[in-house]
Parts: structure tokens; C-alpha cells; sequence
């Protein structure tokens, strides 16, 4: 039988329920759910607001916008992020006409925080800081470096959905941090999202421009006593981005199991490590930053000939995937190619093998077992 990358797992029951009684209320847009999940997460996470959206590509974007328009930042400004990463979380930044400065990553695949402060200069904004697979990495040193430069920062969490440091969930330390709900991540939906913003007035805007601007969603219009408010303002150009509740009843449901479907993937993550220990001549897993409780989204490891290994993996039905691909390669951001030398050799020896919640101790030994067979030595 294949073995995948990535596969979904969802309580059907139970999510076909919180579905259901949307329909029965007649309700499944913004509003009960998408309320219920957002004061669900801020309670999961410590974080002290959350906006429920429809990906978390639209949530980079807000927090970009917001932050450059309540700043002052021009067009031009610069923005230090990862070379490494999905490319949403850079076009996010090049969607305002800010420029995007790449920084180097080091052994975790995130931010090094010493090729970060040597990017800084007049211009620079805000940090982007990606938790690749779920590992927070030099965090804290982002942290360190933003305040003593007072730039904003901000946290794309796509991979982090129960991550902890040091026993804490991270972000608080952030001016906004966006997790991702979409279909193959560790809290699956369809596809949707969360931002969450320190400060209350940039929640509080976010809100509006999810909404075309308006200043009174319609559930807001519609839950107080009396007649329908027809009447709003229109503040601002804004977008539609806000999540439903088809979405945030998947996502309550999910939610629910987060932590032990992150334990799981935390055992698959030891099998493989246990497979492979020995083995670092040909197999170097990435590894997990210290005091980092991962989320698992993903396990990396670092080889030779990376392609070849990818083939013959597919010829055995066993589907890996890249993360990712030097976004200094594509045409829109070559201007910074060569300057991140780490990323760009990863970028093409990095190798993430399967997982997720339906892999059993005998799919990761089949995995582990033609990695072994086929791939060569690291000179």
C-alpha cells in the first residue's frame, strides 16, 4: 500500500455533528463558531486574541498590512525573512510592496539569528519568523534581536499548532502570529486559519478589514436585541477573509485532540530517529532546537544525491516531499540569490519523509528501511 507524505485524519462523527448544527441553525458563516473556536484557541494557546480566517496566507498578509500602514512603513521598506519557507509567507510581504530581505537558516531550518542582525539596516521593518515543521529554533535570540532593534515581529506559526518552549506555547513576545488550519496540517480543516495579534487595537482593525472594511459583521448586526442593523460604515478598502462556521466546527473538533495527535507524532519522529541513529554518514535528521516541544508537522533529514534517493523512494510507492524550495530561486525574489549559502544547499539535500496519524511503527520501519538502501554517502 503507498505510503504519503501527508494524510488527514478527522473525527468524522464529531465533526459531521458541529457541521450539522450549523446547518439545522441555518448559520454557516462568520459567527458562532468561528467565536467559540477563536475564545477556544486564546484559552489553548495563553495568546490574548485570536481572529479565526480563511487561511493563514490571508493572515500574513493582514498582519503586514496592518503593521505597515499603523507604522508609517513606505513602500521599499524592507522586511528580514526566511529563504526557507512556502512562498506565501513572502509574497504576504511583497503584496504591500515592502521588500523582502532573506536571511540565511541555520541547523533547525529557521532563522540564523547572526546572518539576521547582519541584514538590518536603515530600512528595516519587521523580522518574519518561520517555525519550519514545528520547531521554534533561535527564537528567543529573534526576540532579543527585534527589541534591540525596535522592529515589529512576527511569528508565521503555519507549522507550529501546539508547539511549546520550554513548556509555553510561543508568540506572545511577537506583535502577531499566524497559525494554519489547512487540510494536511497538524490541526486540519478544509482550509482556514488564525491570526493573532498582541495588541487589541490591531485585532480590533483586523476584524474590519476581513470584512470589506465594514465596521458591524453581520453576525455582530444580528446577535443584539431588536430589528436587523442594516446600517454600517464602510472604513476602509477592505478584503473577505473572514473564516465560517463550517470551518471552526471541523477546527473545535480537532482541536480537542491536538495534543495527543502531536504526542503521536512526536513517537513516529523517535522511530525514525531510532532507525536512522548510526547512520550519519548517509542520514542527518534535522534536529529539534533545545527546550522545543515540536508539533512534528514535518521530519526532515539531510542527504546526498537527494533526488535520486526521492525516486527511487517513489519507485518503492513511499512519497516524500521538499521543504522547501530556495525562494531565491524563483524569478520574483532572485535579486537575494547566493546570499543565504545554507539555505540553498539544504534547499537541495533536504528530504521530509511521511507523517501523520494513520502511519503505524511497521510504515516508518518500511520507510526508514529503503532510505537506507538507497541513499548515498554525504562526502
Amino acid at each position: 500500500m503507498p505510503i504519503q507524505l501527508f494524510v488527514p485524519t478527522f473525527r468524522v462523527d464529531e465533526c459531521l455533528s458541529e457541521i450539522r448544527e450549523c446547518l439545522e441553525k441555518g448559520w454557516t458563516g462568520l459567527g458562532f463558531k468561528t467565536v467559540a473556536l477563536e475564545e477556544a484557541w486564546c484559552k489553548y494557546t495563553g495568546l490574548p486574541h485570536a481572529h479565526f480566517l480563511s487561511s493563514a496566507t490571508v493572515g500574513l498578509h493582514l498582519a503586514i498590512r496592518i503593521l505597515k500602514s499603523e507604522y508609517g512603513w513606505q513602500d521599499g521598506d524592507e522586511v528580514i525573512s526566511t529563504p526557507l519557507t512556502f512562498v506565501s509567507t513572502n509574497h504576504a510581504i511583497a503584496y504591500e510592496n515592502l521588500h523582502v530581505t532573506f536571511a540565511d537558516v541555520d541547523e533547525y531550518l529557521c532563522l540564523d539569528p547572526k546572518d539576521v542582525e547582519r541584514k538590518i539596516t536603515a530600512k528595516t521593518r519587521a523580522i518574519v519568523y518561520v517555525g519550519l515543521g514545528g520547531n521554534t529554533g533561535r527564537w528567543s535570540e529573534i526576540v532579543e534581536i527585534a527589541r534591540k532593534h525596535n522592529l515589529k515581529l512576527i511569528l508565521d506559526a503555519a507549522h507550529m499548532a501546539g508547539t511549546r518552549l520550554n513548556g509555553e506555547i510561543p508568540g506572545k513576545e511577537a506583535d502577531a502570529v499566524v497559525y494554519s488550519f489547512q487540510a494536511v496540517k497538524n490541526l486540519p480543516t478544509a482550509d482556514s486559519g488564525m491570526i493573532c495579534f498582541r495588541d487589541a487595537a490591531h485585532d480590533e482593525r483586523a476584524r474590519k478589514l476581513c470584512w470589506l472594511g465594514i465596521n458591524k459583521d453581520t453576525y455582530a448586526r444580528t446577535s443584539g436585541k431588536g430589528a436587523y442593523k442594516w446600517k454600517y460604515d464602510v472604513e476602509e478598502v477592505g478584503y473577505k477573509y473572514h473564516g465560517n462556521s463550517i470551518m471552526a466546527g471541523i477546527g473545535l473538533v480537532q482541536l480537542k485532540y491536538l495534543d495527543q495527535d502531536n504526542s503521536y507524532r512526536r513517537q513516529l519522529a523517535a522511530w525514525y530517529d531510532t532507525a536512522f541513529k548510526g547512520h550519519e554518514d548517509r542520514v542527518l535528521p534535522v534536529p529539534v532546537a533545545p527546550g522545543c516541544e515540536s508539533s512534528r508537522h514535518l521530519y526532515v533529514i539531510e542527504v546526498a544525491a537527494r533526488d535520486e534517493l526521492l525516486m527511487a523512494l517513489n519507485d518503492c510507492e513511499i512519497y516524500p516531499g521538499v521543504h522547501y524550495r530556495d525562494n531565491t530561486e524563483y524569478r520574483m525574489y532572485g535579486y537575494d540569490a547566493a546570499t543565504c549559502p545554507n539555505a540553498r544547499r539544504l534547499s537541495e539535500s533536504i528530504l521530509s519523509l511521511p507523517m501523520h496519524l494513520r502511519l503505524g511503527h511497521a510504515d516508518v520501519k518500511q520507510v526508514t528501511e529503503v532510505v537506507l538502501k538507497y541513499v548515498k554517502p554525504i562526502n
